[in-house]
């Protein structure tokens, strides 16, 4: 009789510890979702993109095998709290490192349009040298139009930087400063040929 008490007694303790195992970790998954959202409204998926793609996944990830475990008897998401507390580390940490992000940023796009500004500068400059034969004007006219557009990308990119879009304005003056790069590339080659100076 002792023996069955016992055992009965020690089910229950077993049921009770398994109970406790078996619960779905709301509150961990609900600050861990908060620690992401966190980490978005601090910009990491604009200035961080790549780690904060890994974040979600991994999210993603416990999510999934959370839901694997629920649909077990004998449920257990030990191994998904550990893993909700290392994804809420990782996403407080990216936050903490976006604005050290964002000012490399903001320096690469303040060189990249001075630069930009120079070689469209030395652009103005080559193209009235350009020689004007039987095509060249009309060569020169698309030459000139490239240009303004070049111009307004630099200042597009300015105004996004003045509104604190550093990305936008990086990915911006990116393609203003490859198209000047071109365009000079393409008038000292025409110059060369012709033996102008430039």
């Amino acid at each position: 009789m002792k023996n069955k008490m016992l055992m009965g007694f020690a089910v229950i303790v077993m049921i009770g510890i398994l109970a406790g195992c078996g619960k779905v970790p709301q509150a961990q998954i609900d600050a861990t979702n908060a620690a992401i959202e966190a980490a978005r409204t601090v910009q990491a998926d604009i200035y961080l993109p790549d780690e904060f793609a890994a974040i979600q996944d991994s999210m993603n990830a416990i999510l999934v095998n959370i839901e694997l475990q629920k649909s077990k008897l004998f449920k257990n998401f030990g191994d998904e709290k550990d893993r909700l507390d290392q994804v809420t580390n990782m996403a407080n940490q990216t936050a903490a490192r976006v604005d050290a992000k964002k000012e490399e940023v903001k320096q690469e796009v303040q060189n990249l349009l001075n630069d930009t500004r120079n070689v469209v500068a030395e652009n103005s400059r080559l193209v009235t040298r350009l020689p004007r034969g039987k095509e060249g004007a009309q060569v020169i006219e698309q030459i000139k139009a490239d240009l303004s557009g070049v111009e307004n990308s630099v200042s597009e990119a300015q105004n996004l930087f003045d509104k604190g879009a550093f990305m936008d304005a990086l990915n911006r003056v990116k393609a203003a400063r490859a198209k000047a790069d071109g365009l000079n590339s393409e008038m000292k080659e025409v110059l060369t040929k012709a033996r102008i100076r430039f």
